[in-house]
């Protein structure tokens, strides 16, 4: 599993961070395994066009999920995504790996990888992008933890922030990867770059992956593309640039939730407005907000998330 797992990888000739990136953490959101295939083409090929480039580093690519991704689901059990706690992590290092289900493995194989990765290159600095899609249109996002140094990272990658959304929920990437949990100086962030099958949602997954490496001082400023920066800012155009948290709906099991049709991310909703149903009856906006992340798919365990623009 270890060969299907990573995607590539890639050291510079100088030392310096430590890049894990995530694609497929969804088994339904292969947008992120592609740029990073073509990521890894384009780093191997870049010092032949450009004598003075040079990497300085270690990037990793990971398949997060790779049996969902195997069938095309978000996830075979349960959200993997929302399985990085503490608790969960610990019990499935104690477990018999025959006794854990499919998102369980998932876990011990992806850290049996990162933590080798650690040891290995023993660097000083460490970062873990997580590529995501959503199933709605109409807007891209970066999620930044409270770490000062994630919102640095987000706000760099040429896309609007979601701050707080963390709060709304557990068990993420961005939960685990911390210097509590590594006693490491590690840092996490999500990128989510549109729609699922949209074909500028890979481009715009290695804009950011791009956009990382000069970030963090993989690679000089001078070496990135304008087009990077450019694809990025253009479509987050009108989008405010930081946002924060303001509500969550919530799916329990048998609620049988069904969006509206029609809404995208970053839409403007109403207080009273009605966003979806379920068994209970009709769903409602709580306040005047932007919707984000409705779900338009069978799987998912969050309806939809109401933000609001807030002053950076």
């Amino acid at each position: 599993m270890t060969k299907q797992r990573i995607i590539g990888k890639y050291t510079g000739e100088k030392r310096g961070p430590l890049l894990i990136v995530f694609g497929g953490m969804h088994g339904n959101e292969p947008s992120g395994v592609k740029a990073l295939e073509l990521v890894f083409k384009m780093v191997e090929v870049e010092p032949i066009t450009n004598p003075d480039f040079n990497f300085k580093g270690k990037i990793i690519g990971l398949r997060g999920n790779v049996r969902a991704l195997a069938e095309n689901k978000r996830f075979i059990n349960r959200d993997l995504n929302r399985q990085w706690t503490v608790e969960n992590v610990k019990k499935v290092k104690n477990s018999d790996y025959e006794d854990l289900d499919e998102e369980e493995r998932e876990i011990r194989e992806n850290l049996y990888i990162i933590e080798r990765e650690i040891e290995d290159y023993n660097p000083d600095k460490i970062v873990v992008l997580d590529l995501h899609t959503t199933t709605a249109y109409g807007g891209i996002f970066g999620i930044a933890t409270n770490d000062p140094e994630s919102l640095r990272i987000a706000v760099e990658l040429h896309a609007p922030v979601v701050l707080g959304l963390l709060d709304g929920i557990k068990g993420t990437s961005l939960h685990y990867f911390s210097k509590e949990n590594f006693n490491r100086d590690i840092t996490a962030v999500c990128f989510e770059g549109g729609q699922h099958d949209e074909p500028l949602s890979v481009n715009r997954a290695i804009a950011a992956i791009i956009n990382c490496f000069r970030t963090i001082g993989c690679v000089r400023a001078e070496d990135v593309e304008n087009r990077h920066d450019s694809l990025l800012q253009e479509y987050s155009k009108n989008l405010p640039a930081v946002s924060r948290l303001i509500g969550v709906h919530s799916i329990k099991e048998g609620d049988n939730f069904v969006m509206k049709p029609g809404y995208s991310n970053f839409q403007e909703v109403k207080k009273g407005e009605i966003l979806a149903e379920d068994r209970h009856g009709e769903i409602r906006a709580s306040k005047d907000a932007l919707v984000l992340m409705p779900l338009y798919q069978k799987q998912g365990e969050d309806g939809f998330f109401l933000i609001e623009k807030v002053e950076y």
